[in-house]
């Protein structure tokens, strides 16, 4: 077994801490992801950003006072009137924002989109423990394969590099080209194994298709993540062959609507809990991993759901493994989970039968994300995990880290600025501009993350 963490210097220690996305004003349901059945299903439902928002909030207090390390990403401007112009829209905002609505309205709301919420998509980074510089690796996700989110990487990039702000620490790459070939989700296609989150560890990317092997790819829906972009990230990101697995997604799965690995898979240290239909060929990812992670002599524990027991259907529906994994003090874990779960009956017997008997995962708690789950992103899809030491942690922007001042600020933020109801039909409101303006204003200053946007002060408008 690997040494004791505690032997390490403070500095050296290991810490997770998950960083959250703050769900947008402009968060609305209009069935944007193809592919993702959530989000198809609730197309044209009105939405209440201000719940959203809170329910996300929410969970990460409730994190933050079991005493889990946690810290805030901040939405993006939106509707994104940059993006509008750039596809032939002109006049002022609000001429924008109206040509766009009477012309092409499902552009508009594209551009209007809150999917960057979804910080999972974020990026991927790989903790100094694996990397050959020893530096913290950031590499910000194209998103190529849907447009309303093609997009996000230019403000994720300001955004990552005004919290990972010492280069002597954290390497910020550029994102891989916009193409086929190099489609890159980020971590939600990305996990990582190890005794403790400062020691080595083995990082598992997984992919849907590889562009030189088109046929091999699932049928119905995309595969968002390609074999040359996890190539390209593993290079970039200086990891040794020691560090990485590479795996498929299997492609039924992504059939049936997992469009991406964070829906079927989780893990935590050492433990994968995963669904039988995970990957391609998933005994011999399995054993990968259980070789690899010997290396560092750690014992890897892998838990196995049968798709007997809960179906691919079962997984999409409930977002089972679209959840959180967390190391208790005690050494055991806890398992975040959506309110959703409670309403498969094989899914909560499964939990409770199986999951919580369990040696490792001995406790779950589950949260309302309704408006998120309705849109297609659950527990996991909100939280960008960051493995790190304390000496990173301690360089990094603190502004972003919650503790109780930032979450009441955030909560009044929030009841300040955003709407309890919107529809498609409301996003070409120019009031709501100049609200979701004045609101990341205020953000801005609240997270201490300087000019991240690309708008003039929101009282230009006037």
């Amino acid at each position: 077994m690997s040494s004791d963490h505690s032997l390490l210097p403070l500095a050296q220690q290991g810490v997770e801490v998950n960083f959250d996305g703050l769900v947008g004003s402009t968060h609305h349901y209009a069935g944007l992801a193809f592919g993702n059945k959530a989000s198809m299903q609730h197309q044209f439902k009105a939405s209440n950003p201000k719940a959203a928002a809170k329910q996300g909030l929410y969970k990460m207090k409730s994190l933050m006072d079991r005493g889990f390390k946690q810290a805030v990403l901040p939405p993006q401007q939106r509707p994104f009137i940059p993006g509008l112009r750039q596809l032939g829209f002109e006049g002022t905002e609000t001429q924008v924002l109206q040509k766009a609505k009477d012309t092409a309205p499902e552009l508009l709301s594209m551009l209007a989109s809150a999917s960057n919420m979804w910080v999972a998509n974020a990026a991927t980074i790989s903790p100094s423990a694996d990397t050959g510089d020893g530096r913290m690796h950031i590499t910000p996700a194209n998103l190529q394969n849907k447009f309303h989110r093609s997009f996000e990487h230019e403000t994720t990039s300001r955004v990552l590099q005004a919290i990972f702000n010492n280069p002597q620490r954290f390497a910020h790459h550029r994102v891989l080209p916009h193409n086929l070939m190099f489609g890159d989700e980020g971590a939600a296609n990305h996990n990582r194994l190890s005794a403790d989150y400062g020691k080595e560890g083995v990082e598992l990317f997984v992919y849907g298709v590889d562009c030189y092997d088109l046929d091999n790819g699932p049928k119905r829906f995309p595969a968002r993540q390609t074999k040359q972009s996890c190539e390209a990230i593993i290079r970039l990101h200086q990891l040794q062959d020691k560090h990485v697995v590479l795996a498929k997604q299997n492609r039924l799965a992504i059939d049936s609507g997992v469009f991406h690995n964070d829906v079927i898979a989780v893990s935590n240290k050492n433990v994968l809990f995963y669904h039988e239909q995970a990957f391609e060929q998933s005994h011999l990812v399995i054993e990968e991993i259980r070789r690899k992670l010997n290396t560092f002599e750690v014992e890897f524990n892998p838990i196995l759901a049968p798709k007997e027991w809960v179906t691919l259907d079962d997984c999409v529906q409930t977002y089972l493994f679209n959840s959180q994994l967390l190391s208790k003090p005690n050494g055991k874990m806890l398992l975040i989970v959506p309110s959703e779960v409670e309403e498969n009956p094989r899914v909560w017997d499964f939990l409770h039968n199986h999951i919580l008997r369990n040696s490792l995962i001995d406790e779950m708690m589950i949260f309302n994300l309704t408006e998120s789950m309705q849109n297609g992103g659950g527990p996991a899809c909100l939280r960008l995990r960051v493995a790190m030491n304390y000496a990173e942690l301690t360089s990094m922007n603190q502004g972003v880290i919650l503790d109780e001042e930032l979450f009441n600020k955030l909560e009044t933020w929030i009841d300040i600025h955003y709407r309890d109801r919107l529809t498609v039909a409301d996003l070409a409101d120019p009031l709501l501009l100049q609200e979701n303006y004045r609101a990341l204003d205020e953000l801005t200053k609240i997270l201490n993350l300087g000019n991240i946007y690309e708008f003039q002060s929101p009282d230009a408008m006037y």
